[in-house]
């Protein structure tokens, strides 16, 4: 096919997909390690006014074999023209290491930040887990102290039940001392009758 051809059909080409209602928007980028020129002309023949940093995504408008119009992206939505033997429909590495790089240090700042929101929270649930295991401790003294007063109390229910029926020590204290002293008097009349029967009725001493 002769160039002449080659232009038409490329032509046709282009004016085919910008007329299309239904051509989906093609996006790609500047491929690794590049600066591309964004040219107002077709043919990328005049001077670029624009320099393209390698990863540089762009809408593709209209492309052929050797060029391709581009929209970039943004407000002020700069069109012009590039060489497309430059454009890739990947990601090239240094976008992705780039975007992995920033999703990182996203990722480091909202742990840094979630940390942050955490240590009072976890510094409330160390205090508490101290007082809780002193209540523990507290709980297992008072526990102890319990089974021994129900070791005493039951001692002391089995002397209840052994003495069952005797009299207090107190009252038998006392009935000793009350046979004491009338033993006591009743001698001393015994001893005093004996004496005024061998005198006469007369008490002498």
């Amino acid at each position: 096919m002769r160039p002449a051809n080659w232009g038409l059909f490329a032509l046709l080409i282009a004016t085919t997909i910008a007329v299309s209602p239904f051509a989906a928007a093609e996006t790609a980028y500047v491929t690794d390690n590049l600066r591309l020129g964004l040219h107002e002309a077709a043919d990328t023949s005049g001077r670029p006014f624009q320099m393209l940093e390698s990863g540089q995504a762009m809408e593709i408008l209209s492309r052929d074999r050797n060029y391709a119009n581009v929209r970039l992206p943004g407000p002020e939505g700069t069109e012009g023209w590039v060489k497309a033997a430059y454009l890739v429909d990947d990601k090239p590495a240094k976008l992705i290491v780039a975007e992995t790089r920033a999703e990182r240090d996203a990722l480091a700042a909202e742990l840094t930040q979630t940390r942050a929101s955490f240590a009072a929270p976890a510094a409330t649930i160390e205090a508490l887990r101290n007082d809780a295991e002193q209540f523990d401790a507290q709980l297992a003294a008072a526990n102890e102290r319990i089974t021994e007063l129900q070791e005493e109390n039951a001692g002391f229910q089995g002397l209840k039940e052994q003495y069952k029926g005797s009299l207090p020590l107190s009252w038998v204290a006392a009935a000793i001392g009350v046979c004491l002293i009338a033993g006591f008097l009743l001698g001393i009349w015994w001893v005093d009758r004996r004496s005024r029967l061998r005198h006469g009725g007369i008490r002498i001493y």
